[in-house]
């Protein structure tokens, strides 16, 4: 079985559309988002409208959660004053923007989903199977990442918010960040596709960077109210 995963699309209708042609062109069997359809890039709508439009099922990010009941606060982390500022203000803007069906779509996201994978079991999630807000990264100890496997009780795990891909195997387990399709944190400012291929024996897993017009998506950062400093982060894929 071959699966395509969106994670972390972040008001990023341009760089979805491209993911998604992407997978199409690769004949996968099933796409899957992991959540926070809006923030930092102005489309929002757009990309629910996609989402729903293509049948594209997937889970519930903290940033979902936080627009669509009104929160005063996205769950995030901030690195410095200037970032915690800027996000704050994205955040208003995303929940002053967002329409009503929007609004209800996000809210209606569940926070996991699981399925069979070829005899495996595999559960998608944004962060973590307990905490929509927790950052996973790579270098997190063994422990954790079998702590967190139980908690999921599946064979494969499928998560992202930290906006960085990786895999990693760990005693019989596979762990998969998809990464960022609409706002990379890794350098590279390209979207980020991943691509499982799931056998019996194998958890293969290709992170696919396709191009999109970034500087288009910048501009429409710039004129949209939202701060350039998205722009210009965008554009450095950070």
């Amino acid at each position: 079985m071959r699966i395509a995963v969106f994670g972390d699309i972040h008001g990023n209708i341009d760089a979805l559309s491209a993911a998604y042609h992407e997978a199409a062109r690769r004949k996968v069997d099933a796409i899957y988002h992991l959540g926070d359809l809006g923030g930092y890039a102005p489309f929002v709508n757009e990309v629910v409208e996609f989402l729903a439009a293509h049948g594209i099922e997937g889970v519930q990010g903290n940033y979902d959660e936080a627009v669509a009941n009104d929160r005063e606060h996205c769950g995030c982390k901030y690195e410095d004053p200037v970032q915690a500022e800027m996000a704050q203000l994205s955040f208003a803007w995303t929940k002053g923007h967002a329409s009503q069906r929007s609004k209800d779509f996000m809210k209606g996201l569940p926070p996991e989903r699981s399925f069979l994978a070829a005899g495996k079991r595999v559960k998608l999630f944004h962060a973590a199977p307990h905490k929509n807000n927790l950052y996973w990264y790579e270098d997190r100890p063994e422990k954790f990442f079998l702590e967190m496997a139980g908690k999921a009780d599946a064979d494969i795990l499928i998560y992202g918010h930290t906006h960085k891909p990786y895999k990693k195997d760990l005693s019989g387990k596979t762990f998969v960040n998809a990464g960022s399709v609409g706002k990379p944190k890794d350098g590279n400012p390209r979207a980020c596709l991943t691509v499982l291929e799931i056998t019996p024996d194998t958890v293969a897993v290709d992170f696919i960077r396709v191009p999109y017009d970034v500087e288009k998506t910048a501009a429409a950062i710039g004129s949209s109210g939202l701060p350039p400093y998205f722009a210009e982060r965008l554009k450095k894929g950070m």
